[in-house]
């Protein structure tokens, strides 16, 4: 996320100054996010056994990644203002959003919304960091938040078993593993049809290349996902949708400009 909103600010034409206060406050709140859901999740991850957890192989002390957390949060906060009373207002929101994912909605049917808002502020925020830009139209937004909701439901697919197991309830646990991946892929497919079709540019040259490697990407996260249901492979895949929708929408940006 902090390489994307990092590159979509530089996009847009920040200064070099701007687009580094953006990766320093991006940065610190995904470290807040993923500490905060290492800490919450502690109990959970000890009693699945997840191996690929600090916490619950013992390796990290609760409080030790809970003060981490904390302290990347309350340092987000200046961060995020120093791009913009707008622009880090909204940030704050897009990591308010993601932390609430932790603490409450990840076990309930409203999992994703979340991930709908944080992804869908991207280039929001990215966009008046920069002097001189107005915020994105709808297309840009919707493309975010479909994005997130996408990435969502593969990251939460592998895991499903193991979050049964501890009370988890969240929207991909509702649908299943198969729906999840089918709604998954129709996500990031409609993402990127978004940031192609609804600025009118055609399917000639770049904006027809991304589209077309969005589906090839979104084909491999589709049929990983259900050959191998336990691989983060398809979250990896949805990520390199990500950069590619990325890519249009800067290739867009700078049509515009």
């Amino acid at each position: 996320m902090t390489v994307f909103a990092t590159a979509l600010c530089a996009g847009m034409g920040a200064a070099v100054g701007a687009w580094l206060t953006m990766a320093g406050a991006v940065l610190l709140g995904q470290l807040s996010v993923g500490w905060s859901n290492d800490w919450v999740d502690h109990a959970r991850d000890l009693r699945v056994g997840r191996a690929d957890k600090p916490l619950a192989v013992g390796s990290l002390r609760v409080d030790t990644v809970r003060a981490a957390a904390l302290t990347a949060l309350a340092a987000c906060v200046p961060a995020s203002w120093a791009l913009g009373w707008q622009a880090g207002g909204l940030h704050l929101l897009a990591v308010a959003s993601a932390w609430s994912y932790n603490v409450v909605l990840k076990r309930t049917a409203w999992s994703w919304a979340p991930f709908a808002v944080s992804f869908g502020l991207i280039p929001v925020f990215t966009a008046l960091a920069v002097p001189g830009r107005a915020a994105p139209p709808w297309w840009a937004v919707a493309a975010g938040a479909l994005l997130g909701v996408g990435a969502h439901l593969v990251n939460v697919v592998p895991d499903l078993e193991d979050d049964a197991a501890t009370g988890v309830r969240g929207l991909p646990h509702r649908l299943g593993a198969r729906a999840s991946t089918v709604l998954a892929a129709v996500a990031m497919l409609v993402a990127t049809g978004c940031l192609v079709l609804a600025p009118g540019r055609g399917l000639i040259g770049p904006p027809g290349a991304g589209l077309a490697a969005a589906v090839l990407l979104v084909l491999g996260c589709a049929a990983t996902a259900v050959a191998r249901p336990r691989s983060r492979l398809p979250f990896a895949l949805a990520m390199a949708v990500a950069a590619v929708d990325v890519v249009l929408l800067v290739g867009v940006v700078g049509a515009q400009a």
